[in-house]
């Protein structure tokens, strides 16, 4: 199923029903010393990214269908032994089912020495660290454009965009590495960015073509979800 069908209701800031699976230590990292993090581009997380989305990371079982609409989404995690934890998706992999690999700074506070390492997770809201950012490929352009939308504190169900090519708002689609692409291009000139998150709740967001094009540019919104 569909991360919305996952997720088909946002109640007391938690999502859906919970997955059980062990967490281990993985590492998950900004540094990837043993693995490439799926949902970043191959320069890794830029560090803007990294310091709003935090160091509480998580990679979830790569069996999920559609698993890259996880991509910085955030997931509640509770140990058998009553420990928990709100967690950041920056990758995806392979696991036993519903199992997780954790960042270092994650398995210090989930840890208590047991093992198997049980627990329970669910995708949830993740905490307020200010507006969505929307960082584009490097080799994004106004024929062919593809960003990441980071940051967000709810799973997105989808992303549309409104602009010199589209006059009314047409989704983008994802990509293996939690990217959202515009096969045929933007066009030159002002867009518009529409989120949808699993709660049904939208935020818009519109932007002038950047001054040295789409090419790498991270833009900070003015808004995210509530």
């Amino acid at each position: 199923m569909r991360i919305l069908a996952l997720a088909r209701a946002l109640a007391g800031g938690c999502v859906a029903a919970p997955a059980t699976g062990e967490f281990h230590l993985g590492p998950v990292d900004y540094a990837e010393t043993q693995w490439h993090n799926a949902c970043a581009p191959t320069t890794k997380y830029a560090p803007a990214i990294q310091q709003v989305e935090g160091v509480y990371l998580a990679g979830i079982w790569g069996g999920l269908p559609n698993v890259a609409d996880a991509c910085d989404a955030c997931i509640y995690v509770e140990t058998a032994m009553g420990k928990s934890a709100l967690l950041r998706v920056v990758t995806y992999g392979d696991t036993t089912p519903n199992s997780i690999d954790v960042s270092p700074e994650a398995y210090a506070l989930l840890d208590s020495g047991e093992y198997p390492r049980a627990m329970t997770w669910h995708f949830a809201k993740c905490n307020d660290t200010g507006p969505v950012r929307y960082e584009f490929q490097t080799g994004s352009n106004a024929y062919w454009t593809s960003l990441w939308v980071r940051n967000a504190r709810v799973p997105l169900a989808s992303v549309a965009v409104q602009s010199q090519n589209h006059g009314g708002f047409v989704d983008l689609q994802r990509g293996g590495d939690g990217t959202l692409t515009d096969g045929g291009g933007f066009g030159v000139g002002a867009f518009t960015l529409k989120l949808t998150g699993v709660d049904g709740r939208e935020v818009v967001q519109s932007f002038p073509w950047p001054a040295g094009d789409t090419a790498g540019a991270l833009l900070v919104g003015d808004g995210n979800f509530p």
